[in-house]
């Protein structure tokens, strides 16, 4: 470990090998730092921090920070970040309550400057979260899912793996997995195709979720009606699969289409 003599490491703070601390970093106590990982000027690990290994955290971040939740009464919670994951300038990620007793950012993932990721949200691998994104608490996030900048996400919403949300959006229903969602008020503007190819799917996997989200979102069908075509019409592949779930599992109810 590499430190400034003008940061502060409480003496029960776990720090990997070849760890570097840069000056007036905050690290407190109950907090676990990875091997290989940078620690930026000014950023604070607050207590409860679970901090994987070769993650960078960038100056004036805030991880594990008390939740801004009246119903949290001091619980013992934690804020785990995975593998390799980037946190940028002035992110705040708070600790979790009681209700789920963690906040959760996966491995691989950027979190560019200025976000909030409130308590007890969950957020997948790959993830990437643009500038000023505000993420209220017990937001449910699949993997490599992108949200542009600004972007205000609401409380126990649920985000599929997978989906491109526009800039600027305000995300008031669940996002299923595989699209676009772009427009206020937020709604369906495709299947996320050009990510999807990026990521190795054939051409066939794609034609096959367009064609799922074409029975879901163009063919007048309420929700239960088109998850009993689908099932009727397609086989059991993964995607069709997590489209199923995702949407007989919401609780929300998901998105509009595009009028």
């Amino acid at each position: 470990m590499t430190e400034s003599p003008n940061t502060y490491i409480h003496p029960e703070a776990k720090i990997g090998n070849n760890v570097m601390i840069e000056p007036f970093a905050y690290i407190d106590k109950d907090v676990v730092v990875g091997d290989n990982c940078w620690i930026g000027p000014n950023a604070c690990l607050w207590e409860g921090t679970r901090l994987g290994n070769d993650c960078k955290i960038f100056p004036g971040a805030q991880v594990s920070c008390l939740p801004q939740d009246l119903k949290y009464s001091g619980e013992k919670t934690t804020a785990e970040i995975g593998d390799r994951t980037t946190i940028r300038e002035f992110v705040t990620v708070s600790r979790g309550t009681k209700d789920r007793d963690k906040t959760i950012v996966g491995s691989d993932s950027l979190i560019m400057s200025y976000v909030h990721i409130a308590h007890d949200c969950h957020l997948g691998d790959h993830c990437i979260i643009s500038n000023a994104v505000q993420i209220a608490g017990h937001v449910t996030m699949g993997d490599y899912a992108i949200v542009g900048g600004t972007a205000a996400i609401r409380q126990f919403t649920k985000v599929g793996s997978h989906v491109m949300i526009a800039g600027g959006s305000l995300v008031r229903k669940d996002v299923p997995p595989y699209v676009s969602a772009a427009r206020e008020p937020l709604g369906y503007s495709g299947i996320n195709a050009i990510g999807l190819r990026r990521r190795g799917y054939s051409k066939e996997q794609v034609n096959e979720i367009q064609e799922i989200y074409r029975i879901v979102y163009m063919s007048d069908l309420n929700t239960t009606k088109a998850i009993a075509r689908i099932n009727e019409e397609f086989n059991g592949s993964v995607e069709k699969k997590a489209i199923v779930e995702f949407i007989a599992g919401s609780e929300r109810g998901i998105m509009k289409g595009l009028e």
